[in-house]
């Protein structure tokens, strides 16, 4: 238990561990006031006894009664503040940290870890740190000290009733301990089962359209509803397993005040205890393990704690890439790939290629599906590092650049596009907060979105759906090259940017891709002809190898890839209803 709780804490940081310290310094005050009601109602009950309950007696009774629930108050006020803000800010930091931590790790890590595990993380595991199991330590720490308190009180008044506390404590522990081990079986289990839910969620709400479309609602759903089905069965065969032993807790608590009642009450009819203790103690017997009670409740859910502590930090402990290179301005905007392998899951992906492209200049890259065309443009932004070879920008190696300083170099036009739940200027000016309006709406101009923009109800101001549900692809496509525009970055990359653009949209994005890479180091996947004919080279990408290279006249002269590829796009266009 003492290791699960200093795991905890120093899983919280330094500044909110220093609360939570500040907390249970808090919480003694508070089981010393509340232990102060026993000796207030002591002197009241031999005032009776004596028959001389004078208002001098009843005042100083009533005043330690009232400094008792004042600071006790106070106490509490304070206890409770400085939980809430350990743990909410401690979900905050541990969520900003993981964000931070991600930007750094391999794009590897993002194709073996779902969607829904990193979500669950951020979002269920950090909310049980900022509430449950906040609630659940302090809680079950306020509980051991009170007791501990009131434990030792017993003692000074009257060791053979301390004793019989002391062995209720002892009990009251070892049925605890088997909670704790049984609680340690099941924690992971619902810890893994709490991530299927949110990935089956997840997978069910993005894919609904096709869902819908191919009337595979019922099927799809059983998945989903089995994942909740099991969950729901783990989460009361934990209450199940648990009860039993609660309970047990519980009456070790009861039957060890019943066992310092019965015991006073002999003590006092043998002569051997004065009736003033023997009434104190009885008092005692209902309060001594009572917060002990509560706590051993809560403690059932330490495991869940210890098991929340370890997925947030089995995130943080993946290991990054080395970013810790140089801040480096290159000379030049050459790029070039001496050698380079790529594995990823020991299947070669990228196979010895070698390729020196100049500053300024177009290269087209095409090739069958699953060729290495993306792979090889995340290789060059160093999205993930080689296994063997090297890739320079500007004569420099780019595992010596800072990660920064390398992005600072590169923008990026992706197919599918990501816009985020804020304003389109926002959006436009992401990474860039402090951006005038006029450069956003001057990039947003080059772009060719401004006319759509100032069309909607709050033009720049209007707030999109997340992932920019509430814009058509082109007009994705289009705030996306205004984004890169707005970078300026000298190297751009545009995997498959206008695949799935309507033809009313084309034309538009074509002229914005233009103003996007003027002067720029271009690197472009493509499988349209009229975006891969005007490059300055060509490359054909098969299995991972360069197996054919050259601008569009060499190319289509030569059988192979890039001829066949050509034939078929002609052939298509030939189509007509």
């Amino acid at each position: 238990m003492l290791k699960i709780f200093k795991k905890f804490f120093d899983f919280c940081g330094e500044k909110n561990k220093k609360k939570f310290y500040k907390s249970l310094v808090l919480g003694v005050i508070f089981g010393l006031m509340q232990a102060m009601k026993v000796p207030a109602i002591m002197l009241l009950i031999d005032g009776a006894i004596r028959q001389d309950v004078t208002p001098k007696l009843l005042l100083t009774c009533f005043g330690i009664l009232l400094v008792s629930v004042i600071v006790g108050s106070v106490a509490k006020y304070y206890i409770t503040m400085l939980q809430c803000e350990a743990g909410y800010y401690t979900a905050s930091n541990k969520r900003i940290e993981i964000a931070e931590h991600m930007r750094y790790l391999p794009m590897g890590y993002f194709n073996k870890n779902s969607l829904g595990q990193i979500t669950s993380v951020t979002t269920n595991t950090m909310e049980q740190m900022a509430e449950v199991s906040t609630g659940v330590v302090m809680m079950t720490l306020h509980g051991v000290f009170a007791t501990a308190i009131i434990t030792l009180m017993v003692l000074c008044y009257d060791w053979r009733i301390g004793l019989v506390a002391v062995a209720g404590i002892i009990l009251f522990f070892a049925t605890n301990s088997f909670l704790q081990k049984r609680s340690q079986v099941l924690a992971p289990v619902k810890a893994a089962s709490d991530t299927d839910v949110v990935e089956k969620v997840l997978e069910y709400v993005q894919g609904i359209s096709e869902v819908r479309s191919y009337n595979l609602t019922g099927k799809t759903s059983k998945k989903l509803n089995a994942a909740i089905d099991e969950n729901c069965r783990i989460n009361t065969e934990m209450e199940l397993k648990f009860v039993p032993l609660m309970q047990m807790q519980n009456g070790i608590t009861k039957l060890t005040g019943v066992a310092m009642t019965l015991l006073s009450i002999y003590l006092y009819l043998q002569g051997s205890m004065v009736l003033l203790n023997c009434i104190g103690m009885i008092i005692c017997s209902f309060l001594v393990l009572d917060s002990l009670g509560t706590a051993g409740n809560y403690s059932s859910l330490l495991r869940v704690v210890d098991a929340g502590v370890d997925k947030v930090q089995a995130v943080l402990d993946l290991p990054e890439m080395d970013i810790n290179g140089k801040e480096i301005t290159p000379k030049n905007y050459d790029v070039e790939l001496k050698n380079v392998d790529f594995y990823y899951d020991k299947s070669k992906i990228i196979d010895d290629i070698s390729i020196h492209i100049p500053e300024k200049t177009t290269t087209a890259i095409v090739g069958p599906s699953g060729g290495g065309k993306t792979t090889l443009c995340h290789l060059i932004a160093r999205f993930w590092d080689v296994d063997k070879g090297s890739i320079t920008l500007g004569g420099e190696d780019v595992r010596n650049y800072s990660m920064d300083s390398l992005m600072r170099n590169f923008s990026f036009v992706f197919q599918n596009v990501y816009l985020f739940q804020d304003t389109i200027a926002n959006n436009i000016r992401f990474g860039q907060e402090d951006v005038p309006m006029e450069k956003v709406i001057e990039a947003a101009k080059k772009a060719c979105c401004h006319d759509f923009i100032m069309a909607l109800p709050d033009g720049y101001d209007t707030v999109i759906g997340e992932g920019g549900a509430s814009l058509s692809g082109g007009e994705k496509q289009r705030i996306s090259i205004a984004r890169a525009i707005m970078k300026d970055s000298p190297v751009i990359i545009l995997d498959e940017a206008t695949a799935n653009v309507d033809p009313e949209n084309e034309k538009e994005l074509t002229e914005a891709i233009d103003a996007l890479t003027r002067e720029k180091t271009i690197f472009m996947i493509a499988h349209r002809l009229k975006t891969v004919r005007n490059a300055d080279r060509i490359l054909v990408l098969d299995h991972g190898k360069i197996v054919q290279q050259g601008k569009h006249e060499e190319l289509i002269k030569q059988e192979g890839i890039y001829k066949r590829f050509v034939a078929s796009k002609e052939l298509a266009a030939s189509w007509k209803l």
